[in-house]
């Protein structure tokens, strides 16, 4: 299938009004709701995405393996190939081939889909740092625990914020970035603006924190999180966060 693109966003009619409140000095919720609706076909598609939901699923998988007897052969049994005892950098390293692996066998890799696959190794990466830090180093022990951690109700739904709100960063910054550079005079107001951007995709995800530790919950104690389970929770969870990023730019509207 090859190497599929999300589109040339600049020849639409949609795009233009986002390079008019670029260069109106509008707001970041106005300028990132205006982007996600000129994107609104690669959302669309998002769900369907191997990448993305496989990143998404393997997420979930990762408390299960941690709490088991055997934490590698776990790793390995949903892709994930580590040393007998990884560090947080092995295991990050290990999520992210398995994710190559996975898209080789399906046949397709879009620029959406790399996007998810870094948002996951990214929030995966933060979120463990946060929760492991020691005087005396990060070790595999350690690492294990705090995977093993993020299996509650309450921690799962803070890695899924985490991982929708460096998604959504992600890909408004795609069709923003060569944009951005025409529009404002200097590397810090255009530093400014990607840090203003990345805070307001942080507060609309909160909508995603709101119900994916109990979606998690729920479905793990229905039977599992499967992959077709996941992509649900990504169409879903993209639904709301578009709908709550279009409801920032109507707030600063007014």
């Amino acid at each position: 299938m090859g190497h599929i693109r999300l589109g040339n966003l600049p020849r639409t009619r949609k795009w233009q009004q986002v390079v008019e409140l670029l260069g109106s000095g509008a707001g970041t919720p106005e300028i990132a709701a205006a982007t996600l609706d000129a994107a609104k076909r690669g959302l669309d598609l998002a769900a369907r995405d191997p990448a993305l939901v496989h990143s998404f699923w393997l997420l979930t998988q990762l408390p299960h393996c941690a709490r088991a007897e055997d934490f590698v052969a776990e790793l390995k049994r949903v892709g994930i190939v580590v040393p007998s005892t990884p560090t947080l950098m092995e295991l990050v390293g290990g999520f992210t081939d398995a994710v190559d692996d996975h898209v080789r066998s399906t046949g397709g890799r879009t620029d959406l889909g790399e996007m998810a696959q870094m948002g996951a190794a990214e929030s995966l990466t933060t979120v463990l740092r946060e929760r492991t830090q020691s005087l005396f180093g990060t070790t595999p022990e350690m690492v294990q625990a705090q995977i093993a951690a993020l299996g509650t109700k309450r921690q799962f739904s803070v890695l899924a914020r985490d991982f929708f709100a460096n998604l959504t960063e992600r890909y408004l910054g795609y069709f923003l970035s060569r944009q951005t550079s025409s529009h404002f005079k200097s590397v810090e107001a255009n530093r400014e603006f990607r840090e203003a951007l990345s805070v307001h995709c942080r507060q609309a995800s909160k909508i995603v924190e709101e119900f994916a530790g109990s979606w998690y919950s729920k479905t793990n104690y229905e039977g599992g999180i499967t992959p077709r389970k996941a992509a649900n929770f990504v169409h879903v969870a993209l639904t709301k966060l578009r709908k709550e990023l279009e409801k920032g730019a109507e707030d600063a509207g007014r």
